[in-house]
């Protein structure tokens, strides 16, 4: 089984599982994420791939980390996370990378993100849930962050935290890779 289909299989199950362990119906999940009863269906039976958008409004509908929808198993108290197992979650075809590190669920989900941008290239993100906060920190080149239509340099070696309860995006605006790690705290979901 390849990759993407045992992410296809895993994401199926943990949606089915956090839509029974939140009581929500297809119309109910469908009407609170934004996305439609149909394409839900489909990636319940695994019969489609959704895009990142996708996955992160039904993640932030659920109350639940992008972690938490790849695999739901409880573990360990301390739980390690070999490189090769970080999950890909977009990819350009100049290289432009992001990739799932770690999350955790308690008290809310909380994620650690691996981007690399190179030169040219951005990514776009909805707003998520109201409170939810990111953390950057650019280890090369220069971000463009852009929240709500204002754009901030951040170079490397700085970091910058905002609000993501908005629309905002990374760009890579220079001549070389910005590479950057990145958290993300999403409150807890209100039962």
């Amino acid at each position: 089984m390849s990759d993407l289909d045992q992410l296809t299989q895993a994401l199926a199950r943990n949606l089915r599982h956090w839509r029974g362990e939140r009581g929500l119906t297809l119309d109910a999940l469908a009407a609170r994420a934004g996305v439609s009863r149909g394409m839900i269906i489909q990636i319940e039976q695994a019969r489609t791939n959704p895009s990142v958008g996708t996955t992160v409004k039904l993640a932030d509908a659920l109350g639940v980390s992008l972690t938490t929808l790849l695999d739901h198993e409880e573990g360990p108290a301390v739980r390690i996370v070999p490189p090769d197992t970080a999950v890909r979650m977009w990819t350009t075809s100049t290289g432009s990378h992001s990739r799932l590190l770690i999350g955790a669920e308690r008290p809310g989900p909380l994620e650690l993100w691996e981007w690399r941008l190179m030169p040219g290239d951005h990514s776009e993100s909805d707003a998520h849930p109201d409170g939810t906060v990111e953390l950057i920190h650019v280890t090369e080149g220069e971000l463009t962050l852009v929240v709500d239509g204002e754009s901030y340099p951040v170079p490397a070696g700085s970091s910058a935290a905002f609000d993501a309860d908005r629309p905002h995006g990374y760009r890579n605006g220079g001549a070389s890779a910005v590479a950057m790690t990145m958290t993300v705290s999403v409150p807890p979901a209100k039962r």
